[in-house]
């Protein structure tokens, strides 16, 4: 059922209807962020994927491309990941004086091997001290720019630190949490706890808190608001071959019944395969202009075909001939092929991308033996030049 929400303000950014896009590293680049722009009609907040503070103060060429933001981007945002407070306030600054973004946003969720080994994403948290150190570095070099953080639950469930993490970002002047329910040990595997944004929403009522997980439709963004709480929701896997949920968030926290097909029983009317079909190559297309070769655009593209097409009656053959085209031209015969008229599938929605669980965290050496004691972390942490 659709209702309606208060606005979500990030600064001075109101953020209306309060739905973000989740930051996800190969995802949210430029071309991805104008797709589901343009179909939420440019209302929303839309992050990009995560870039390295040391890749950005350093203009490493992979980055400075990153952070390249189309000019109806408003308010263009920018999420970061370091572990070395000096590094993580250079960074910060830098985006400030130059104009570079206008909202920034800190990377302490991520579960990836790379990232928690050297003590960054969602291990960071448990060093309160470290954490507190980066948050006030980067309020402080940022000036009138808002800062938010998004966070996992913990590292796993014997080291939970969501809750003190949260305390922390308050008392150091973030303008807005997010909390992915999940720890780090669990990836994207088994069900996120939505109980612990509630506990998060409770604990620190001074500032917006925004749930991640497990929002797969427009009507599951509404139950997470009613069920926790929170001021607003950040939806990341579940816009992966789906870029036209927005267009459905949108409408159900404006409390209107129709959606983007004009649907009127209070769901989103869902697009056929050869609308589906449409927006690949729309995509495509936007992916070889923003990188200035058709080619990799469409190479790039690859990783999108599956999500695209969960569902559909697509036979393996042709879906791994979708997945090895290099041309536009290629990638619109293939789909000429397919039987457009199908309808959308029953069971199409639901989990797409990584879903492992239980994994054990990869941390650096000695991490766990002092939450407040900073000594792990190595001195190459913060030389990653991979531009995110």
């Amino acid at each position: 059922m659709p209702t309606t929400a208060s606005p979500l303000q990030i600064g001075p950014h109101t953020v209306q209807p309060p739905v973000v896009l989740a930051p996800m590293a190969g995802i949210t680049n430029a071309p991805f962020r104008t797709l589901c722009r343009e179909f939420s009609g440019g209302k929303g907040l839309f992050v990009s994927e995560m870039i390295t503070t040391r890749a950005l103060v350093e203009r490493n060429e992979k980055t400075m491309q990153l952070i390249h933001f189309d000019a109806t981007e408003k308010p263009r945002s920018i999420q970061l990941y370091g572990v070395d407070p000096a590094t993580v306030g250079k960074a910060v600054r830098m985006i400030a004086e130059e104009g570079l973004a206008d909202h920034i946003d800190l990377n302490f969720g991520c579960p990836v091997p790379k990232v928690t080994r050297k003590g960054g994403g969602s291990a960071l948290p448990f060093k309160r001290n470290l954490l507190r150190a980066i948050l006030r570095e980067a309020v402080s070099g940022a000036g009138d720019l808002p800062v938010t953080m998004k966070m996992r639950k913990g590292i796993d469930d014997d080291h939970i630190t969501y809750l003190d993490a949260g305390r922390i970002a308050v008392e150091e002047g973030v303008t807005a949490i997010a909390l992915h329910g999940r720890t780090a040990a669990q990836h994207y595997g088994g069900t996120a706890d939505w109980d612990a944004i509630a506990r998060l929403k409770e604990h620190v009522p001074e500032i917006p808190v925004l749930g991640n997980g497990d929002i797969w439709s427009a009507e599951d963004a509404v139950r997470m608001v009613r069920e926790t709480g929170c001021d607003g929701v950040v939806v990341g896997r579940g816009c992966l071959g789906r870029p036209w949920l927005f267009s459905d968030l949108v409408a159900v926290f404006e409390g209107r019944t129709e959606a983007r097909a004009g649907g009127t029983d209070g769901r989103s009317a869902r697009p056929t395969l050869r609308e589906v079909a449409d927006v690949m190559v729309r995509h495509a297309t936007l992916l070889g202009e923003w990188i200035g070769d058709e080619a990799r655009g469409v190479i790039d593209f690859r990783k999108h075909v599956a999500w695209y097409l969960k569902g559909f009656a697509v036979g393996s053959e042709m879906r791994k001939r979708l997945a090895i085209t290099s041309s536009l031209q290629e990638l619109r015969g293939g789909l000429d092929e397919l039987d457009l008229d199908q309808p959308w599938p029953s069971g199409a929605d639901g989990p797409r991308g990584r879903t492992s669980g239980n994994n054990r965290v990869v941390l650096p050496d000695g991490w766990l033996k002092d939450p407040y004691d900073c000594a792990g972390i190595s001195e190459d942490a913060e030389l990653d030049t991979s531009g995110g």
